[in-house]
């Protein structure tokens, strides 16, 4: 397994790593040609310094993704964080270890930029998830909250 940041021609095939579980089908879409805000979208994280997204490949297919950014703040001494989000592995390679690699690579990832904390929200529907995050050291510490806008 490898891993490597994205480029723009990989965004293709992250939104349909995006759209690969019941809730993504409900807000992806994964169509050709691909829409435009997906593009816009991917460029905005790339310009914005901290911000990337990871892909896990395996024989140089991407089978993977997170985004991760890197969170500088005041509090805590100047502690920074590393949030991560939109973790998918593709459906055929789920339950073999890959989410695992790539979780602890983003760990290393967050750890070399100075990051005293990893962290992440659920969706509360997502119990496999969340028995996947506790697996691999994540603790429910706080209650997550949004407001749509």
């Amino acid at each position: 397994m490898e891993f490597r940041f994205a480029i723009e021609d990989d965004v293709p095939e992250i939104v349909r790593l995006l759209a690969d579980d019941e809730l993504g089908l409900t807000r992806e879409r994964y169509e050709s040609p691909l829409p435009e805000v997906y593009i816009q979208a991917f460029r905005e994280i790339q310009a914005q310094a901290g911000n990337s997204i990871l892909l896990a490949l395996e024989d140089a297919q991407i089978i993977g993704c997170l985004q991760l950014t890197i969170i500088p703040g005041l509090g805590w001494q100047g502690r920074k964080s590393a949030q991560i989000e939109g973790v998918r592995i593709d459906s055929r390679y789920r339950s073999k270890g890959y989410g695992e690699a790539m979780i602890q690579h983003t760990a290393q990832i967050a750890r070399a930029q100075g990051c005293t904390v990893l962290q992440l929200t659920t969706v509360h529907i997502r119990t496999d998830a969340q028995r996947f995050y506790t697996r691999n050291g994540f603790v429910a510490t706080h209650v997550g909250m949004k407001m749509e806008l």
